[in-house]
């Protein structure tokens, strides 16, 4: 079917996944507000992942739903969405994303996958675009949205700390001191996780050579041990650990001269502030999920499946092994399983990364 013909005053974007993918939906709705400045842009995400949003002066307001709602709530939530929005799009191809905006919109396009089992989907939306799960970065597959709509897509991703958030970090840092060197050790799984003598031999060698160390991390106690069992063997290390928000971790980025992380959201945050990133990846497939690097076009994928490789301010450090990526849940395929590609990355590999870098090491 045709595209919208005229702007849409009031547009629902529905991103129900995880802190990345909202993340990830920002070039999306960067695109639909340089196109149509005076349209109000909502986003409906999963509760939990919306401190990525809150600061960003493209989106009016951010609805939260429950991964797992109660249904009194969740009728009251679709009560509230019918047909308030002249466009609704879904980025995600899942059966909920979709009648959220089959529901929400009284035009409606998004995300599908064109296979038998999948189709009906088709049948509530009045456009759809075919979802590749395979060689398509995510952040390209949702700006084939706006090609779908016949705007022009702006590959940025957009981070938006507040004012407090950016106080937050004024607060904990002090005066200016040395280089800043933020270092975000847990990931949200177990199979994405690099060891913990890495991280310490990386801090170390960046204390070393004249950085302050920071460590980042949510207020999750299973992150907390973990992050605070490094920064006991990093007496120099500043550990904030559950003392920023997501706000407040993207205006402590965009501060550093150098930024080390595992495939997630952070990560993704770091890319787009432009730091130098050195991103480790296991069974993670890059094609799809690598970091987005600051200033990266729209019209091309940044990164093969294969190897390390360096695109703009990213540097992406993959795992050794015949399988890799393997685009499963660890070596024992479940999310508090091991990879033992990210376990046999030396921490001589990033620091040499880190070298070659520059900022005068």
């Amino acid at each position: 079917m045709s595209a919208v013909p005229e702007a849409p005053r009031r547009i629902l974007i529905v991103v129900t996944r995880r802190i990345g993918d909202v993340l990830l939906a920002t070039p999306l709705i960067r695109s639909l507000k340089q196109a149509w400045p005076g349209s109000c842009i909502d986003a409906l995400v999963f509760a939990g992942t919306e401190g990525v949003l809150l600061g960003n002066a493209d989106i009016d307001q951010v609805i939260t739903v429950q991964a797992r709602p109660g249904v009194t709530r969740h009728v009251s939530l679709l009560a509230s969405l019918f047909r308030r929005y002249d466009l609704a799009l879904s980025l995600i191809p899942g059966d909920r994303p979709t009648l959220y905006a089959w529901l929400a919109g009284r035009r409606s396009i998004g995300l599908l996958i064109d296979q038998p089992g999948q189709r009906w989907k088709q049948w509530l939306l009045d456009q759809w675009v075919a979802f590749d799960p395979f060689n398509t970065h995510t952040v390209r597959a949702h700006l084939a949205l706006a090609t779908a709509l016949d705007i022009p897509a702006i590959g940025e991703v957009v981070l938006s700390p507040r004012p407090e958030d950016i106080a937050a970090v004024d607060a904990v840092l002090g005066k200016p001191c040395a280089a800043l060197a933020v270092l975000h050790p847990y990931p949200k799984f177990r199979y994405k996780m690099w060891h913990q003598a890495g991280w310490i031999e990386v801090a170390r060698w960046l204390i070393d050579n004249g950085f302050r160390v920071a460590l980042t991390g949510s207020p999750d106690p299973d992150e907390r041990a973990y992050v605070d069992a490094i920064a006991a063997q990093l007496p120099d290390a500043l550990n904030l650990c559950g003392k920023l928000t997501l706000g407040g971790t993207a205006s402590l980025l965009t501060r550093a001269k150098f930024y080390v992380g595992p495939d997630t959201a952070v990560t993704h945050m770091a890319a787009a502030s432009g730091v130098p990133t050195v991103a480790l990846f296991g069974p993670s497939d890059p094609v799809k999920w690598g970091p987005w690097p600051h200033g990266h076009s729209a019209s091309s994928n940044p990164w093969q499946r294969l190897g390390n490789q360096r695109q703009g301010n990213v540097q992406l450090v993959q795992g050794p092994g015949v399988c890799v990526p393997c685009k499963l849940e660890g070596c024992d395929r479940h999310i508090n399983s091991a990879s033992d590609c990210l376990q046999a990355i030396p921490a001589t590999a990033i620091i040499n990364f880190l070298k070659t870098m520059g900022y005068g090491i």
